[in-house]
């Protein structure tokens, strides 16, 4: 098969080595993208005359053709004609005969290609954007169903101190808002266009670089043609944020995992969301939790292969820029699937209140609240803290807690500790009284839900 780019070349390359340099097989993925950038291409061209109004017209057509086609699933692609640019203008030919050839005119694969990802990109991280809005929202109204869910706050897994699972929601619902802000703001380095800037100087043509851009939705244009054909930043910076992302997601399917475990029971997660097991019948795995969490590792090797592939070259093009599209599309497949799924593991799960409280009634993490108490009686603060730590060591010994000491021992320790000690020692009390601005607080974590609705109102 003669290639488009074949005239200089006498020999054929065999068809194994046509398959290791083609990339249909994943870039066929931008087909869509493809089309709508040669359809502003070609109206840039006859707007500035470079081809007839009637060259123009024939070109439309065909492109036109193709897309209604390619919404059909009815185009085949070809490792012979290695990628979706040239799939695209060989169908093209086909179509409408040589004028076909024509759309090339003041354009190269070069600044194509990187077209057709910033197109592609900008409408993923539209999603993307869309997907985390929803999944804040959901952290939300279950939040504002637990603002009087107590449960163990955890450092280094030990319990600490007792919180209101509402707020350990609104934690992650701090980090998603961060991964959407992230993303939209990778959005201004998206929404550039690198078309026109030819293979790498730009064109002899009298070309308008804007029109095209503006007929694509672009904000603006590349200012340097040997940069517009070889950026990947916006794309570094995509793979950053979905790493990070990712890593959001899979500490709090971590914690999930953790919480439905038999030891735990504080969360059930729905059938939807589970598997069995094919020789233990009474298992119920949380698999999707499990598969987000590891999914987190291919989103990170997608970025760390770009920036390796990137590193070393010259500028411009190089073809080594040709895998940086699988890595793209792979990241972008696992983070809208994650994210939808982890909104529908959040929205349906069922919440055991009662084994969380428990938690907080049985262990030590009311130790802070007796420190705190007699901070106030006047001890100073180090020295509470010893006094506590050293009761803590009595009742682990004698199998009892802080609840359970008689007010005449707490009183050897000092006159001034009243009945209300017991009040204090509450789990209930302590989460209550914590006021401080982004506390665990009851009226604190209202005050974080009414403020999150309102954001998520406004954007």
């Amino acid at each position: 098969m003669k290639k488009l780019w074949g005239g200089r070349f006498t020999g054929e390359n065999k068809d194994w080595i046509d398959a290791f340099g083609a990339s249909i097989s994943f870039d066929y993925l931008m087909a869509k993208q493809d089309i709508l950038g040669s359809l502003a291409h070609v109206k840039m061209l006859g707007a500035c005359g470079i081809i007839t109004e009637d060259e123009m017209q024939q070109i439309q057509n065909g492109l036109n053709s193709l897309q209604e086609k390619l919404a059909n699933n009815e185009i085949t692609f070809t490792i012979q004609n290695e990628d979706i640019h040239l799939n695209i203008e060989s169908l093209l030919y086909e179509e409408i005969g040589s004028v076909a050839g024509k759309l090339h005119t003041a354009r190269s694969r070069n600044d194509q290609v990187a077209t057709d990802m910033h197109l592609y990109l900008k409408e993923t991280v539209e999603i993307i954007i869309e997907k985390t809005h929803h999944l804040r929202s959901v952290l939300v109204d279950k939040a504002a169903e637990n603002v009087e869910t107590i449960m163990p706050g955890y450092t280094h897994l030990q319990h600490a101190q007792p919180i209101s699972f509402g707020h350990h929601l609104l934690a992650y619902y701090q980090m998603i808002t961060r991964d959407q802000k992230r993303m939209q703001e990778n959005l201004q380095r998206i929404d550039i266009s690198p078309l026109g800037a030819a293979a790498l100087a730009g064109t002899t043509f009298p070309i308008d670089r804007k029109m095209a851009a503006e007929e694509l939705g672009f904000s603006s244009i590349y200012d340097n043609s040997l940069d517009a054909v070889s950026d990947r930043d916006f794309l570094v910076e995509y793979l950053s944020n979905a790493s990070i992302l990712m890593m959001h997601l899979s500490r709090f399917c971590g914690e999930l995992i953790l919480w439905c475990s038999y030891e735990f029971q504080f969360v059930e997660l729905s059938d939807t969301f589970s598997t069995g097991s094919s020789i233990m019948p009474q298992k119920k795995n949380p698999d999707m939790a499990e598969l987000i969490r590891g999914k987190t590792g291919r989103v990170y090797g997608n970025l760390f292969q770009l920036l390796t592939v990137i590193k070393g070259l010259p500028l411009a093009y190089n073809k080594d820029l040709q895998e940086d599209k699988e890595g793209m599309f792979d990241t972008s497949e696992t983070i809208i699937h994650s994210l939808e799924i982890m909104a529908g593991m959040i929205e349906t799960m069922e919440i055991n209140k009662s084994n969380m409280q428990q938690a907080t009634e049985k262990d030590f993490s009311n130790a802070t609240e007796l420190a705190d108490y007699l901070a106030n009686k006047g001890i100073p603060f180090r020295q509470a803290h010893e006094i506590v730590g050293k009761l803590v060591l009595e009742c682990i010994q004698q199998g009892t807690y802080l609840q359970d000491i008689p007010l005449e021992k707490y009183q050897q320790v000092s006159p001034a500790i009243k009945a209300d000690i017991y009040e204090k020692l509450r789990s209930v009390t302590a989460v209550k009284n914590r006021h401080s601005s982004g506390g665990t607080g009851f009226d604190q974590v209202k005050e974080q839900i009414e403020k999150a609705k309102t954001e998520l109102q406004i954007e």
